[in-house]
């Protein structure tokens, strides 16, 4: 397989992993330590606070307290004390380092993704199919497309490039800056909850 290529059109940091050779698996007992110790640090304000992710909405024309960043949707259910999501052992990995960093993270199945993945401004009009929602409107929003058009941005991903247990190779998109403790800690839960291995494809 070729490795991962991935254009950055809007004006924005970002980073992007490679996971392959995955083994997902359904929600992991072995992983629930993990979580908890999660929600723990962001009941004790052990994560950064959710004005980067907010500032990135506001660039790109959104209201983030209206629809608000999939990072600090997790904050708040964490602090609520609701249940925290788990979907399968590569999303779980996702969910806990995006209420750790504060950063929205993007999951593409790459075995699902048509040629190049290219992050930019959804043109009016565009939209995708969400996991387990309705259209989900980019028109004039960040968002992430292939050749056949917009499958994520930073709020919710698309249906038809979502991770399943089938998936074996991903993209994983930071859309703030992170840095090399968040992306080490990353490579460490993908090896040990996804069976998989981790490169940095950009930057």
């Amino acid at each position: 397989m070729p490795p991962l290529t991935i254009t950055i059109e809007a004006e924005l940091e970002v980073v992007v992993l490679e996971l392959r050779e995955l083994e997902v698996s359904e929600p992991r007992a072995d992983f629930t330590p993990v979580v908890a110790a999660a929600v723990a640090a962001a009941k004790a304000g052990r994560v950064p606070d959710t004005a980067s992710a907010r500032i990135l909405y506001r660039r790109f024309g959104i209201d983030p307290t209206k629809t608000r960043p999939s990072s600090e949707a997790l904050l708040r259910r964490a602090l609520r004390g609701d249940p925290f999501p788990r979907i399968n052992s590569l999303v779980d990995v996702a969910n806990v380092m995006s209420l750790l960093a504060q950063s929205p993270v993007g999951l593409y199945d790459l075995d699902r993704v048509q040629g190049p993945l290219t992050i930019r401004v959804g043109a009016v009009g565009e939209g995708y199919e969400g996991i387990r929602k309705d259209r989900v409107n980019v028109g004039g929003r960040l968002c992430v497309a292939d050749t056949l058009g917009p499958c994520g941005n930073p709020s919710s991903d698309s249906a038809r490039t979502m991770i399943t247990t089938a998936t074996e190779r991903a993209a994983w998109i930071w859309f703030l800056p992170v840095g090399d403790a968040s992306i080490d800690r990353t490579a460490e839960l993908v090896a040990q909850y996804g069976r998989g291995l981790l490169s940095v494809a950009h930057p």
